[in-house]
């Protein structure tokens, strides 16, 4: 059976025009040199690495490679949860979240030795709003941050303005009334953002939830309640520091089902 590999020609790519072209004659050699049938794609919208999982699933491949950030990642496993096709990651993306708590090299000859020689792992999936994820899932200030970093033209992207986005949001973002069902546990908070963690880290080394487990059938949901201005700063050094969980006011649930409510739209990423 065949190896379907899926390329997201922008994802880390910055204004190289020359990403792409490199990527798939990295993987032809590295397919070629152990005697793989390989099917080589390049993403050319939203959704469609989407497309081309569920027809790699439909073909009966024996491995999906994803070459990208989480967002591919998500896309792709989505159509590969329950088949028992594994994904292999070759990180791209500018936080790479789920890459960095699997131990996946950063370096391309790494990781695709790594999704083409290593043992398959089974790891939990979680859903919101009808759409899996692998890392995290989160609503409130870190989805308003996804939003605004995801707007950014092809090229502007990457930790730097990550960071400079999340810190002009720190100043001005107002918290939310949520009522929450975690595990069908009433709970009430007044928050800046609520987490939904598989893996640690958001990337970049920001890890919102050091304690989460990604194959232990459980979620990691953190609210992380109001605060003023500068004590958002502050705490918010606990992210690098992986100490998260015992910041001021901020309270962790292990679950597995969860349901939020709230005056107006909620804002969400996965």
């Amino acid at each position: 059976m065949a190896v379907i590999a899926i390329i997201n020609p922008i994802s880390g790519a910055g204004a190289d025009t020359t990403a792409a072209a490199r990527r798939v004659e990295m993987l032809r050699i590295e397919a070629a040199r152990r005697g793989i049938a390989m099917d080589i794609h390049l993403t050319e919208r939203a959704g469609h690495a989407r497309e081309l999982a569920a027809q790699a699933v439909t073909r009966g491949v024996r491995l999906v490679v994803v070459w990208g950030g989480d967002g591919t990642i998500n896309e792709a496993g989505s159509e590969l949860i329950g088949t028992g096709i594994p994904l292999g990651i070759i990180p791209a993306g500018s936080g790479n979240g789920l890459a960095a708590v699997l131990n996946v090299p950063r370096r391309p000859h790494e990781a695709i030795s790594v999704a083409l020689d290593a043992p398959a792992r089974d790891i939990d999936a979680g859903v919101m709003d009808g759409r899996a994820f692998f890392n995290i899932a989160g609503i409130g200030f870190d989805a308003r941050v996804a939003r605004l970093f995801n707007q950014r033209a092809a090229g502007s992207r990457g930790g730097w303005p990550y960071i400079r986005i999340g810190i002009r949001e720190g100043c001005t973002y107002g918290a939310a009334d949520y009522d929450l069902e975690l595990d069908g546990t009433p709970v009430q908070a007044r928050a800046l953002l609520v987490s939904f963690a598989n893996g640690r880290e958001y990337g970049i080394g920001a890890r919102i939830a050091p304690q989460a487990l990604i194959d232990d059938g459980l979620l990691e949901a953190t609210i992380v309640e109001e605060r003023a201005v500068l004590a958002r700063f502050w705490d918010a050094r606990h992210l690098a520091m992986g100490t998260a969980n015992r910041a001021p006011r901020v309270r962790v649930h292990q679950v597995r089902t969860a349901r939020i409510t709230a005056p107006g739209d909620l804002e969400y990423h996965v």
